[in-house]
């Protein structure tokens, strides 16, 4: 029966598995480094991302993909999130990182009371985070309307978290089209000028939005 030892994979080894990766015009396929970080959240996932010097976009990326296979208590897993925000400077990342980390949708009041912890972040990327995470595993019934106010007060002075914002409130719009609309349209809608015409893009960009909705913004 094999050791713990031997089930783990060594930095040298996870190096010499990327380098090996069949390579793109934009450098590893993420396909490929999905099927590594299953490899890796399969064994002793623990040993990788306590250890990865995530030192290139590819073991950062990783680093990402294996946070969000590995099984674990959600307290262990949100304890190894919260180590890897400050990797997670450009939008490849946050949004690697939030839409794998699946696990939110079974323990979804621990990872709100998590997430809340950055909705008053002046940082760029940790404001998208929090955007990409409620679009992500969030609307629902039970968190539409708080999805709204969070998304109301987060920061928006940088383009990825005006995105982020944007990008969430598309989608909200497209699963919750009178709500999303209505606070569109509200008094109360906190928007700036920059983040409303980014949200009427990707509400036209959308192919979860219908055309009378979309025609609603032309108006």
């Amino acid at each position: 029966m094999p050791t713990k030892k031997q089930n783990k994979l060594s930095i040298t080894e996870i190096r010499r598995a990327i380098k090996n990766l069949p390579q793109t015009t934009f450098g590893i396929s993420v396909p490929e480094l999905r099927k590594l970080a299953r490899g890796i959240a399969r064994t002793d996932y623990k040993y990788f991302v306590e250890n990865n010097p995530n030192d290139t976009f590819e073991l950062q990326l990783l680093h990402a993909f294996v946070i969000g296979y590995a099984k674990d208590d959600i307290r262990t897993l949100l304890r190894y999130f919260k180590a890897f925000v400050p990797f997670a400077d450009s939008w490849g990342l946050t949004d690697s990182l939030c839409q794998n980390f699946k696990i939110a949708r079974k323990h979804p009041q621990e990872v709100w009371n998590f997430i809340m912890r950055y909705k008053n972040s002046k940082k760029e990327f940790e404001s998208r985070i929090v955007a990409v995470m409620l679009l992500s595993h969030y609307l629902t019934d039970e968190y539409i309307d708080r999805v709204l106010d969070v998304l109301n007060n987060l920061n928006t002075d940088d383009y990825y978290s005006q995105m982020g914002v944007a990008w969430a409130l598309a989608t909200v719009v497209g699963k919750y089209p009178q709500k999303g609309m209505d606070f569109l349209r509200s008094k109360t809608c906190q928007l700036d000028a920059s983040t409303r015409q980014k949200t009427v893009q990707k509400i036209q960009e959308s192919f979860r939005v219908s055309t009378h909705i979309k025609e609603e913004f032309t108006k």
